[in-house]
């Protein structure tokens, strides 16, 4: 159903963001929230829940679903991320389809845009990212390599790094939304627990600095987020890591702990900024042998079917 919008209407819905691992999504999606709301890593995979972001305009309120990018599954936890990117997609009002400015359109872009094709109900807005690494003439040849791999709404380039045409992507994603009413409270960023967004930022600290040594084996519980008692100004904070193997217990412990310590100094900086308070923050590291593959160790760590 189409609605006649008058000047003055309000429209809110739902976008999400799908393109290859490391295309630049969460760090767009932070970009138009225009704070840090989902994890961003220079290493691919990292995103693994869908983190809702809030863009509010006066006329309009742009909710954006951040998914795991897709790929071809290889493990049980692959098969779950993949199952849940192509849910989400039937339950959003318009979808961005990101594709890198600095790297050709290779075989995983045309994977996903042929995935998008079975979405038929739902508009798809190409986005081409990182337009800020590249000169006008390249930005403008991967523009016209864009438009022949599928139809879009449109095709947008944009910097999330510079800003430079967030707000025309956020005008052309909010065109396709419905007539409607603010669906949260202004002011609100996110509506994820904050124990998940504390979770995600741990997970980011300790992928920092690691780069190819540590596969995507990572997961993160937070046991506890509490007042510390007696004192309003302070939150304990109790944290368990997992990992795979003994091997990578120690790579992310270090050399007498020094790498632990890193990690958690870093990670006590982003939630601190990201709940404006100070955090005491207990962190402890355990072995979950092969839990991306073990359908009862994915629950246990927050990966439901």
């Amino acid at each position: 159903m189409h609605y006649v919008t008058s000047p003055d209407s309000h429209r809110a819905g739902f976008a999400c963001f799908v393109g290859r691992p490391n295309v630049g999504k969460s760090t767009l999606m932070n970009a138009l929230v225009g704070t840090k709301v989902a994890i961003t890593s220079s290493k691919p995979q990292t995103t693994r829940r869908v983190i809702r972001g809030i863009v509010h305009r006066p006329d309009a309120q742009l909710v954006i679903v951040d998914t795991p990018g897709l790929h071809r599954p290889r493990t049980l936890l692959g098969e779950r991320l993949d199952s849940l990117v192509l849910s989400t997609l039937t339950e959003v009002d318009a979808i961005g389809f990101c594709v890198p400015a600095n790297e050709p359109i290779g075989k995983g872009d045309r994977f996903i845009a042929d995935k998008l094709s079975a979405v038929r109900k739902t508009p798809v807005v190409a986005v081409v990212t990182k337009c800020d690494l590249v000169g006008k003439e390249q930005v403008a040849e991967q523009l016209l390599a864009v438009s022949q791999v599928a139809e879009f709404a449109a095709i947008v380039p944009v910097s999330a790094q510079s800003g430079d045409q967030l707000d025309v992507l956020a005008d052309v994603l909010i065109e396709h939304m419905p007539e409607s009413p603010p669906l949260y409270e202004d002011g609100r960023l996110t509506d994820e627990p904050e124990q998940v967004l504390v979770g995600e930022l741990i997970r980011e600290a300790a992928l920092e600095g690691v780069r190819d040594e540590l596969p995507h084996s990572i997961a993160v519980v937070v046991d506890e987020m509490l007042p510390r008692e007696g004192r309003d100004d302070l939150l304990d904070i109790y944290a368990h890591m997992f990992v795979e193997r003994p091997s990578q217990k120690a790579i992310v412990i270090g050399h007498k702990g020094e790498r632990l310590r890193e990690v958690g100094t870093k990670a006590r900086a982003q939630i601190e900024a990201l709940l404006g308070t100070r955090v005491y923050l207990d962190l402890r590291i355990s072995v979950a042998k092969d839990w991306q593959r073990d359908p009862k160790q994915l629950r246990r760590l927050g990966f439901y079917d």
